[in-house]
């Protein structure tokens, strides 16, 4: 029988392997971060929630983010870590939550620590629950695993609300409570991250990003420090966007997109991407 999604991930920090894990929002984007190499993915609730067309302030319910990263977790063989947000309630929700994404296949997911409903981690005038409510969801979702090796990730917001002696605190009680990595949110300086690195003891995810509060390191550098997980959950997004409001410019000038065609993968290579000659065969094979 082959390893658990959360064993392989678990293997993996525990051999000090740095992973880094691009954001996926559908089963086409989880499939190119695969073909890329990669050795997880982040099933990024910012980046599926813009992909429905809203933004990343608590708006979707948990069946509709689960069902998108159940999309995801068949879509490829790497492990997938996934955004529980605040586990959508209390501890019971919490465990609810646990366990439909393990469900859906994940290897992992985050919770954090703001209330509901939250805002993403970069934006401004976020609010935490209480440190030891927090600790109690942890407690929840541990218990809920229904799989040993299932990775669970605590975030705290609390460097912008409490500063980072408060945050520090924060990361120390959700390690006590059960949480396998801490993910520290939103640091604003290399000095804020090496101090995340020294004080927090065991595996930490970075959350890496242009544009965002943190300052932009190579994952070689956090792997060093001792972050095992460095997620990058929009660039995908936004490069697509950039490409089709491209794509659509050139078919509003020509009436077509003849111009983007050297930027476009051809016909055949979206549908090798797919696999869709797989799915011919077997309809083939079973067809009347």
């Amino acid at each position: 029988m082959s390893a658990s999604p959360g064993a392989r991930l678990r293997a993996r920090l525990e051999q000090g392997l740095p992973t880094v894990a691009p954001g996926a929002y559908d089963g086409l984007s989880a499939r190119l971060v695969a073909e890329a190499g990669f050795p997880a993915l982040y099933a990024s609730g910012g980046a599926i929630a813009r992909s429905l067309g809203v933004p990343d302030l608590g708006l979707l319910g948990m069946e509709q983010v689960v069902e998108r990263v159940a999309a995801m977790c068949d879509a490829v063989d790497i492990p997938v870590i996934a955004d529980a947000d605040t586990g959508y309630g209390n501890a019971l929700n919490t465990q609810r939550a646990i366990q439909a994404f393990e469900r859906a296949g994940v290897a992992a997911i985050h919770l954090e620590d703001q209330q509901f409903p939250k805002r993403c981690g970069h934006y401004e005038d976020k609010s935490l629950v209480p440190a030891a409510e927090m600790a109690g969801k942890l407690r929840a979702a541990r218990d809920a695993a229904r799989d040993p090796d299932f990775v669970l990730i605590a975030r705290t917001d609390a460097i912008a609300v409490e500063g980072l002696d408060g945050a520090l605190a924060r990361a120390h009680a959700y390690r006590a409570a059960g949480a396998d990595v801490i993910f520290v949110e939103a640091p604003t300086s290399l000095e804020q991250i090496e101090r995340i690195a020294r004080e927090v003891p065991g595996p930490k995810l970075m959350n890496m990003f242009h544009g965002g509060k943190t300052p932009i390191m190579p994952a070689e550098e956090l792997a060093r420090m001792g972050y095992g997980i460095v997620i990058i959950p929009s660039d995908l997004q936004r490069a697509a966007i950039h490409a089709m409001r491209a794509t659509l410019a050139a078919i509003a000038r020509d009436g077509t997109s003849m111009a983007m065609a050297e930027r476009m993968v051809s016909f055949t290579e979206r549908e090798r991407i797919i696999g869709t000659h797989h799915w011919l065969e077997r309809d083939a094979r079973y067809g009347a």
